[in-house]
């Protein structure tokens, strides 16, 4: 079994324990096997639960988008001549083409650069940038979109266009960089010996049905 057939059998357990949370004690020995079940596929997936169900990972606001959708989104722009104010193809400013870009991808965030300055994570550095991250220069008058391989992509200043360019800042020029779109985490594998739990999980689960 797939650890997504696992995790859709663990999510039938919990709407069963609820269910049984309302049956009268004597009848609630049928839990026992659901109970087996939950407790040897925590120890199978190696994550302690509440009430015997391993807890699971909820994605964030931003899953399904990634940094790269973000850069591919803010491609379309380029060429789109500096508006001071502006925020759409017509003519943008800095902040305008980002929030423009995440909004085209599904993510909503402020408008003013004061704003999206403090939105996600803090990266540490400019090597340590991804595809997406913003980075916010000139004690937060400006932000650019990182868009790997070292470039950025920003609406300058007027009479200029959005465009994508070397990464001519140093971290000493750098007031934050955030990351917006958590980078995404590999999925779970069962730890070493988990497939023999997981079976005996399974086991006292078919037994206690068969009853």
């Amino acid at each position: 079994m797939t650890m997504v057939a696992a995790l859709g059998r663990v999510a039938e357990i919990q709407s069963t324990l609820i269910q049984l949370s309302g049956v009268p004690a004597a009848q609630k020995t049928a839990a026992a096997p659901v109970d087996a079940f939950a407790a040897n596929l925590a120890t199978a997936l190696g994550t302690p639960g509440t009430s015997g169900v391993p807890s699971v990972a909820t994605p964030g606001s931003g899953s399904g988008v990634s940094g790269t959708d973000v850069t591919n989104a803010a491609k379309k722009y380029l060429g789109v001549p500096y508006v001071f104010g502006g925020e759409d193809g017509e003519g943008m400013d800095c902040s305008g083409l980002v929030q423009r870009v995440y909004a085209d991808v599904g993510v909503k965030v402020p408008r003013l650069v004061s704003g999206q300055m403090k939105l996600g994570t803090e990266v540490g550095s400019l090597a340590q940038a991804l595809p997406g991250d913003l980075i916010v220069t000139g004690g937060g008058a400006h932000i650019l979109i990182y868009a790997g391989n070292n470039k950025v992509i920003h609406a300058p200043y007027p009479g200029r266009t959005v465009s994508l360019v070397d990464a001519y800042m140093k971290d000493s020029d750098i007031d934050t960089i955030r990351r917006v779109i958590p980078t995404a985490t590999a999925p779970a594998s069962l730890p070493s010996g988990g497939s023999d739990a997981f079976s005996a999980a399974l086991a006292a689960f078919a037994a206690g049905g068969s009853r």
